[in-house]
């Protein structure tokens, strides 16, 4: 006999949500991208913005716009997927939204900025270089999602594909980034038009991002484990290509400070983003195992730490990695919570005999994990490895096969240990 989920204790803000309020939402807010008036746009473009301001824009709105284009196209899957009648219909509305904001910023791009041939594919082909490696991971990651929610309609895979877009891409990335432009735009009272377009965009996302936790409170209600699941693996594995999204080029400060913002700032506020969607949608991060945020640090700390490790290379498209000692610990520290504390007994020690740097240990004791620096006493299992080659294979740029074969990872010790390494950290 099917049963039913008790919802939680503590009323969400997702149960005061229905999906009959946000189609009336979309009637009630639809706008034209095609009526925007860009021609104090120009003359602000050419005349008012400084160099700086204008490299800024255009990276930032280039990376709004491939982005735009990206959902367009992707959000079919997702009408086929979801269960419910009024759920299709929203998603249906939704993908009318994206098509209207790829068209509001490729218009600027061809209108205000002089770039493309007044197409979309045009637009698209003159800003390309723009896009960061966080950027290309993430929308191709979102490729992928939707391939697989094609084959699979599960509810698992409906809610992995839906925190992906609505609750990583639209709320922790795409909203604070918005707010960064609308207020450096109003602040110093520059393109009047592209203001009054990304306030409509912004309104727009406010209710994808509503409709997207409100179908993951919704499947958390029917399956809480299973939805928890779902959502926190999407979030361990994308987490630091989010990180990436907005990673400047050459780690130019200068392409925040142009806007009167920084970096660390934006990922505060996707980090504060993200957890209050995941609080609306039933998940307490404080009470679940590995969560994929140290939410027992301070919120500052929270946010930078996806920039160490890109900044030292410990993650991202570059080598070599950086030997900065607070760098490895966050790597290390990173390593150890997302250690699943289940699969090794108690007592568990694994060092990393660095070749080339100082050794480092992971160990399981009462349930936990931790990582400290030093050579470990009595260790089960032993890597020796450069430490250039293990940031390849944390960053994912290198196949630990290939390693294996070359001799460049060097197992010692309890080789079964060493087979279940996928499963201690998955």
């Amino acid at each position: 006999m099917a049963t039913t989920a008790p919802r939680p204790a503590t009323r969400r803000a997702a149960d005061d949500i229905s999906y009959t309020d946000l189609y009336e939402r979309w009637e009630r807010g639809n706008w034209s991208a095609t009526e925007i008036d860009f021609s104090q746009d120009k003359i602000d473009w050419e005349e008012k913005m400084t160099d700086a301001q204008r490299r800024t824009a255009m990276w930032l709105f280039s990376l709004f716009f491939h982005g735009e284009d990206a959902v367009t196209d992707g959000l079919s899957p997702y009408i086929d997927a979801a269960p419910l009648e009024e759920q299709k219909y929203f998603i249906a509305t939704q993908q009318v939204d994206e098509a209207r904001h790829s068209v509001f910023f490729n218009r600027f791009m061809n209108e205000v900025v002089g770039l493309g041939d007044g197409s979309i594919a045009g637009g698209m082909n003159a800003t390309a270089g723009e896009l960061s490696w966080g950027h290309k991971m993430i929308f191709q990651g979102l490729e992928d999602m939707c391939a697989q929610l094609r084959i699979d309609q599960s509810p698992h895979q409906f809610a992995r594909a839906i925190t992906l877009y609505h609750v990583l891409i639209e709320a922790a990335l795409a909203q604070p980034g918005q707010h960064v432009i609308e207020a450096f735009l109003e602040e110093e009272d520059l393109l009047p038009g592209f203001r009054s377009g990304i306030a409509n965009v912004a309104l727009d996302e406010q209710r994808h991002i509503a409709f997207g936790v409100k179908v993951l409170a919704d499947l958390y209600d029917a399956d809480p484990k299973g939805t928890e699941t779902a959502v926190l693996d999407v979030l361990r594995e994308n987490g630091v290509y989010i990180s990436g999204v907005a990673m400047p080029p050459n780690w130019d400060e200068s392409y925040f400070t142009a806007f009167n913002y920084s970096y660390d700032d934006l990922g505060r506020d996707g980090v504060k983003a993200l957890e209050m969607r995941l609080k609306a949608i039933g998940i307490d991060l404080h009470k679940v195992e590995r969560s994929p945020i140290a939410v027992d640090l301070p919120i500052d700390e929270r946010a930078e730490r996806g920039r160490v490790l890109l900044q030292a290379n410990l993650v991202g498209p570059d080598r070599p990695a950086s030997r900065d000692p607070y760098a490895t610990e966050v790597m290390f520290d990173a390593i150890a919570r997302a250690a699943d504390v289940h699969v090794v007994p108690s007592g568990t020690v694994i060092e990393w005999a660095f070749t080339d740097a100082e050794p480092w240990q992971v160990s399981f004791d009462a349930g936990k994990c931790s990582a400290a620096r030093g050579t470990a006493r009595k260790p089960l299992l032993k890597l020796v490895i450069s430490f250039d080659d293990w940031a390849d294979l944390f960053a994912k740029r290198v196949d630990a096969r290939k390693l294996l074969l070359s001799r460049k990872l060097r197992p010692k010790g309890n080789l079964r240990l060493f087979a279940k390494f996928g499963k201690i950290f998955p």
